[in-house]
C-alpha cells in the first residue's frame, strides 16, 4: 500500500482550518504536515481533523508565530523535536508510522529582506538553522526518514520564474542554495519532487502582493519532499496542488504531495 503524505505551509491553521478540512476531505493523503501553524498546541483544533478521519498528530506550537504539525490518520508516535539555534521556536516536530519511517516536518526561517547577516540578524538565522541541521543530519544519518516543509529556499533556476532577477533575493541567493545542499547531501537526502519532475519549471509559493498571482505567474518552489536513501527509490506521484492557492482566503503556499510504496 501506497504512503501518501503532502506539506503545506497553512499560514495559520486556526485561520484556515475549513482549508484543512477541504484539502484532507478532497485529497485525503494519509499524512498532512503544515507549517506556520501560529497557535498554541493546545488552541489547535485537532477535534476537527479527528472528525474527518485524522485522529492521530504531533505538533509543536507558539502563539503567532512559527508551529509545526503532523496530521495522521495513520497511527503514529511523536519521535520528539529538535531546536534549532536554541530559541525556542517551534520549527520541528518528528513523527514516526508504525512501519518504522519517521517524518521530519520542518519550517525553515524565511531570513528576512536583505541577504547580509551583518545587516540582517533574521538572515544568518536561517543560515545557522541550515549549518544546524547539516551537521545533525550528518552525525544521525537518517534511515526510513522523510523530511519535508517549507524550506524557504528554492534552489533551483526552474524553481523560481526568473534566476537571474531573484539572484539577490532572500530564498534563491548562492548561499543560502549552498546551505540547503550541504543539509541535503549531510543527510543523504533526495529531492523526491525533482526526481519525479526533473525539468521545467515548477512553483509551491506565490506572494500575496500580486495583484493577479496566477496570470503573473512570480513563483518559487520554497517547499519540498526529501526522502533518506534508502527509501527514495520508493517515492513517486510528486505533485503541486496549485488550485489550492485560489482558494477563498488562501495560504500564500500550495500543498505538495508525494507518495511512497512502503
Amino acid at each position: 500500500m501506497p504512503l501518501t503524505l503532502a506539506t503545506w505551509n497553512i499560514n495559520s491553521i486556526r485561520l484556515r482550518a475549513a482549508l484543512v478540512l477541504k484539502l484532507l476531505r478532497e485529497e485525503a493523503p494519509d499524512v498532512l504536515c503544515l507549517q506556520e501553524c501560529k497557535s498554541p498546541v493546545e488552541k489547535i483544533p485537532f477535534d476537527l481533523f479527528a472528525n474527518a478521519g485524522y485522529g492521530h498528530w504531533a505538533a509543536r506550537g507558539q502563539k503567532g508565530y512559527n508551529g509545526v504539525a503532523i496530521l495522521s490518520r495513520l497511527p503514529l508516535e511523536d519521535a520528539g523535536h529538535i531546536d534549532w539555534c536554541g530559541r525556542g521556536d517551534a520549527r520541528h516536530v518528528a513523527a514516526r508510522l508504525e512501519n518504522g519511517v519517521t517524518i521530519h516536518n520542518c519550517y525553515v526561517p524565511a531570513g528576512g529582506d536583505v541577504p547580509d547577516r551583518e545587516v540582517n540578524e533574521k538572515f544568518g538565522h536561517k543560515l545557522d538553522t541550515l549549518t544546524e541541521m547539516r551537521d545533525h543530519f550528518r552525525d544521525a544519518r537518517p534511515e526510513r526518514a522523510i523530511l519535508v516543509g517549507d524550506l524557504n529556499i528554492a534552489p533551483r533556476a526552474d524553481d523560481v520564474w526568473s534566476h537571474k532577477q531573484l539572484l539577490s533575493v532572500v530564498s534563491h541567493t548562492p548561499i543560502e542554495v549552498e546551505h540547503l545542499g550541504a543539509a541535503q547531501e549531510a543527510g543523504g537526502w533526495v529531492d523526491i519532487t525533482r526526481k519525479d519532475i526533473p525539468e521545467g519549471q515548477l512553483y509551491s509559493w506565490w506572494s500575496y502582493r500580486a495583484r493577479d498571482w496566477d496570470a503573473s505567474d512570480r513563483g518559487r518552489r520554497l517547499d519540498h519532499v526529501w526522502a533518506s536513501s534508502d527509501i527514495a527509490p520508493a517515492g513517486h506521484g510528486s505533485r503541486i496542488l496549485r488550485a489550492a492557492r485560489g482558494w477563498e482566503q488562501p495560504s500564500d503556499h500550495a500543498p505538495v504531495f508525494a507518495s511512497f510504496d512502503l
